[in-house]
């Protein structure tokens, strides 16, 4: 700031007090939206200046706010809500500037697909016309020319936050898992004959991961896709990725604390029961029968044994 212009440094804020005081609003307000952990960083800043001012009042109030906001960590554990978010795709001359423009939206707590669809559809029905304005249902790449230019699209995805295996050594609690994100990804079933789902022999798999501009949570709830990333996982790959999601719940379901025999036995009818056809044993039977032609599999062959090994140990 240059100190010269007019007005600049006369505000009310603009003295220690005034910066206690917005601090003291912010650490309100972080604790008003549940993210109770942000409580203590902001107050890390304002208790050094209580402390040079001797202020032992305020100091007083503001531990006992701290204790009432660490309290609020401890009791509400992985009952806490952190938003749930989507990717939104804009397609169509109608949109303008937004034309092919992808945004992630960040949706209260419990928001299904539908909710965030209709609410959409609504908005953009009234600025376009109700016939106008088409919802994509799957989340495959759009095709511009089969579109129609006349109508206005929008493709919405159910995206989840996404971390490289690195950055889960630093993202232990159920907070850093839903702060400061800026990754998304979501996955997108299919078969190279065009159908989405197919045999397990012939079931493809498309990784998108998303980077947007800023981090959640931000002061906008929608932010733009700046990059996306592709990954296509092969039957096999996408047959060790089943089977390693099956051995964490396992693990996660034997290890609760405490037991939980509901949990425990609907994780176990999920990883055992052949209801669906393709269970743990069709895997096998599929992927594990015979060791593979192309030396190229035999990495994977190796690595989807192994994980068959801790699936039966867990």
């Amino acid at each position: 700031l240059s100190p010269d212009e007019d007005g600049i440094c006369s505000g009310r804020y603009f003295s220690e007090s005034g910066l206690v005081e917005l601090l003291e609003q912010a650490a309100e307000l972080f604790s008003m939206g549940g993210l109770y952990e942000t409580v203590n960083e902001v107050y890390k800043i304002v208790i050094p200046i209580l402390e040079a001012h001797r202020d032992f009042k305020k100091l007083t109030l503001t531990h006992s706010k701290l204790q009432k906001a660490f309290d609020s960590i401890v009791n509400k554990g992985q009952k806490r809500m952190f938003g749930t978010y989507f990717r939104v795709g804009f397609y169509g001359s109608k949109f303008g500037d937004l034309d092919e423009q992808e945004f992630v939206y960040k949706e209260p707590a419990i928001t299904k697909l539908p909710e965030i669809s209709h609410r959409l559809e609504g908005f953009y029905g009234q600025c376009f016309g109700e016939d106008a304005v088409e919802v994509i249902k799957d989340s495959a790449p759009v095709d511009k020319r089969k579109l129609d230019p006349n109508k206005a699209y929008i493709q919405i995805t159910f995206v989840e936050p996404y971390f490289d295996e690195y950055e889960m050594k630093d993202r232990v609690t159920y907070f850093e898992k839903n702060f400061n994100i800026c990754r998304f990804m979501y996955t997108t079933p299919f078969t190279m004959d065009g159908r989405p789902r197919g045999e397990l022999s012939e079931q493809y798999k498309r990784n998108t991961i998303l980077t947007t501009m800023h981090a959640f949570p931000y002061i906008k709830t929608r932010i733009n896709v700046i990059q996306r990333e592709e990954f296509i996982l092969t039957p096999i790959e996408v047959a060790i990725e089943d089977m390693c999601k099956k051995t964490q719940e396992l693990t996660a379901a034997t290890n609760q604390e405490p037991p939980d025999a509901k949990m425990l036995q609907m994780v176990l009818q999920g990883s055992v029961g052949a209801t669906v056809n393709q269970g743990p044993l069709e895997v096998a039977q599929v992927f594990l029968a015979e060791i593979p032609a192309d030396p190229k599999l035999y990495r994977h062959h190796n690595k989807l044994r192994l994980c068959f090994k801790e699936f039966i140990m867990r």
